[in-house]
């Protein structure tokens, strides 16, 4: 869709566009290519058995693509390896983070090794972030579609 003010800013208009596909398609590509933990964590959230409680996984939001988003929450799960520990990674996670927050996300993120270590412990703290708490009556959850 096109917003207004892409109109009137012909050379605006092309370059969002031009942007939203080329994430679309690292999405694509990150998602033919997933980690064992992403695997993982993906077939583990599909089985939740909560009606909406619906994840996307590599969606592309603004100008970069997260690993697990569940829109009806604005919670965004991101599982990060190794590589995420030297300081320049780390840095662009947080700015990436802080991005997020500053556009009404929630960011959750493990190390693959939790995955690895305690998968139900990651599934119980995601289920946490989307109900507020262990015994909370579970309630579907909706989520509105872009149109």
């Amino acid at each position: 869709m096109i917003e207004r003010s892409e109109i009137r800013d012909g050379v605006g208009c092309a370059t969002r566009m031009v942007s939203n596909s080329i994430r679309r398609a690292t999405a694509k590509r990150l998602r033919a290519n997933a980690t064992p933990h992403e695997r993982t964590l993906w077939r583990a959230l599909k089985e939740i058995p909560v009606a909406g409680t619906h994840f996307r996984r590599q969606a592309p939001i603004g100008p970069y693509v997260v690993d697990f988003f569940c829109p009806a929450k604005r919670l965004i799960v991101e599982l990060d390896g190794g590589h995420h520990n030297n300081d320049a990674n780390a840095e662009r996670d947080r700015e990436r983070e802080l991005w997020l927050e500053r556009e009404g996300y929630r960011v959750v993120r493990f190390w693959n090794s939790e995955i690895d270590a305690d998968l139900s412990e990651v599934l119980e703290r995601i289920y946490v972030e989307l109900y507020g708490s262990r015994h909370a009556d579970v309630t579907a959850l909706k989520h509105r579609r872009r149109g």
